[in-house]
C-alpha cells in the first residue's frame, strides 16, 4: 500500500527511496541541520515530506554531481534550503538548468576524481565574475550551451 505524499516516512523508507543505507541518513542529520526528523518512543525517526526533499537534493548534489558535504553546506547558506530541494525534484537530464544555477552560485570545482574523491573546489577566477550578477542572461545562455554539451556528450558515447 503506497503512503500519501504529506504523510511522514520511516528511516527505512527513506533510505529505500533514495538508495543510500540508514546510517547515511543518519550521518546527514549531524552533518545539515535543516533535516530535523520527528523522533518518537525509542528514537524511531519519522521524516517529513520537506526532510526528504532536502535528503534528495543533498542525495544529488553529493553522489550524482560529486560535491562535498562542504559544498552541499556552503550552497545551502548561499542559496538556501529550498534551492537544494528543487534541485533533487528533478532527473538529472531535466535539471540542466539548476546544474548552471549552481556553478553560478558556489565557487567552480574540478571534475570529479573519482568515488570518494576528497577534492576542494577552486577559487573562481575573476573573470568569470558576471556568472554572479543576478539579471539572469548569463545564466540562461550557459544553461543552453550546458543543454548542447550534454547532447554532443550523449552522441559521442553512441559511437564508442
Amino acid at each position: 500500500m503506497k503512503k500519501a505524499a504529506d504523510a511522514f516516512r520511516t528511516i527505512s523508507e527513506v533510505a529505500e527511496e533514495l538508495a543510500v543505507p540508514k546510517h547515511v541518513l543518519r550521518f546527514w542529520e549531524g552533518k545539515f541541520t535543516h533535516i530535523k526528523p520527528m523522533k518518537r518512543g525509542g528514537g524511531r525517526r519519522y521524516y517529513r515530506p520537506e526532510d526528504v526533499d532536502l535528503l534528495r537534493g543533498i542525495r544529488q548534489l553529493l553522489h550524482e554531481e560529486g560535491y562535498t558535504i562542504k559544498g552541499v553546506q556552503k550552497l545551502i547558506r548561499q542559496s538556501g534550503v529550498e534551492f537544494v530541494k528543487g534541485h533533487g525534484k528533478a532527473e538529472p537530464s531535466e535539471n540542466a538548468g539548476s546544474a548552471t544555477q549552481v556553478a553560478a552560485a558556489t565557487p567552480a570545482r574540478p571534475p570529479k576524481a573519482g568515488a570518494g574523491s576528497k577534492a576542494k573546489p577552486a577559487s573562481r577566477p575573476a573573470d568569470t565574475a558576471p556568472l554572479n550578477t543576478p539579471d539572469g542572461i548569463s545564466r540562461a545562455v550557459l544553461a543552453e550551451l550546458l543543454r548542447d554539451l550534454e547532447a554532443c556528450r550523449r552522441l559521442l558515447a553512441g559511437l564508442d
